[in-house]
């Protein structure tokens, strides 16, 4: 597995025949939460051969083999953030992805100024946006006749059953959650009925930000307070961890999408900040 490099800054300004000083950009702590989240958990797949991780200009592009062609599953975070990528570096991207055999997502964050331009002369469209969210640490009440773990490694199984089940996932890919249960940075929970996993969630530290995801609920054990609960007790926890801005995302709320996961976000406290949006490499 590759190791993530150092951060660098973006790249001097010609002005009167010299460069001027680089000055390095300062990455929006939600955002840096979202990508070492995914920076890992694509380390973890790499590791256990189930997919592939590239660190490129300040970015990481991951692949996931049980989902070929899911765009958001095979992606480019961070790119453009710390500085403007080079030419090579989208060719070398482009073959990463060639040769995982399946089109791909870049992720454009606000902060990626000029990537958009870049990605269009290149043939890349705007597909599916994210919707970003931004929270602070107040305290969450949520009422529930479940009871609610943070999962010690033991427990891991019934994380990764219940993420991979509810999200759909290939009955493999179980495995790649359960695998972050117990990493740095990683803390994850799972809701009971008696003895039966109903519900999980998960969050990733990082300084003073957490990103909150892998939040689902079977659905036999929907309208239970499974999820209210869960985002109940990550937030304690942050609170404990002396986190101050919690971040998450979903799809763009569109007319004639479903809109669930968004409006549960909202309803727990987050606010939108921006749309983020995907471009889907060329066809």
């Amino acid at each position: 597995m590759q190791k993530a490099p150092g951060a660098r800054g973006t790249r001097g300004i010609v002005a009167s025949g010299r460069a001027e000083r680089t000055i390095p950009r300062v990455i929006d702590p939600g955002e840096r939460a979202e990508l070492e989240a995914s920076r890992d958990l694509y380390g973890v797949i790499s590791e256990q051969g189930s997919g592939r991780r590239l660190e490129i200009a300040g970015g990481v592009c991951g692949t996931i083999d049980a989902l070929p062609n899911v765009l958001m599953a095979n992606r480019v975070l961070g790119l453009g953030v710390e500085r403007r990528p080079e030419t090579q570096e989208l060719d070398e991207i482009d073959a990463f992805f060639r040769a995982a055999g399946t089109r791909y997502y870049v992720c454009v964050s606000p902060q990626a100024h000029g990537l958009e331009e870049l990605l269009e002369d290149r043939g890349f469209e705007r597909g599916y946006a994210w919707a970003v969210f931004r929270r602070g640490v107040e305290p969450y009440e949520a009422a529930t006749e479940l009871r609610v773990e943070e999962v010690a490694p033991e427990q891991a199984a019934d994380f990764g059953a219940v993420v991979s089940s509810a999200s759909e996932f290939p009955p493999e890919l179980a495995e790649t959650v359960t695998a972050v249960v117990g990493r740095a940075g990683w803390h994850c929970w799972v809701s009971y009925d008696g003895d039966r996993p109903a519900g999980a969630a998960a969050m990733f530290v990082h300084d003073r930000a957490a990103w909150f995801g892998f939040a689902g609920t079977l659905p036999e054990h929907r309208r239970k307070g499974s999820q209210g609960s869960l985002f109940a007790a990550r937030v304690q926890r942050a609170r404990e961890l002396g986190v101050e801005v919690l971040g998450t995302e979903t799809g763009e709320n569109l007319e004639g999408r479903p809109s669930n996961s968004y409006r549960n976000i909202v309803r727990v406290g987050f606010e939108e900040r921006y749309v983020r949006p995907n471009y889907a490499s060329p066809a």
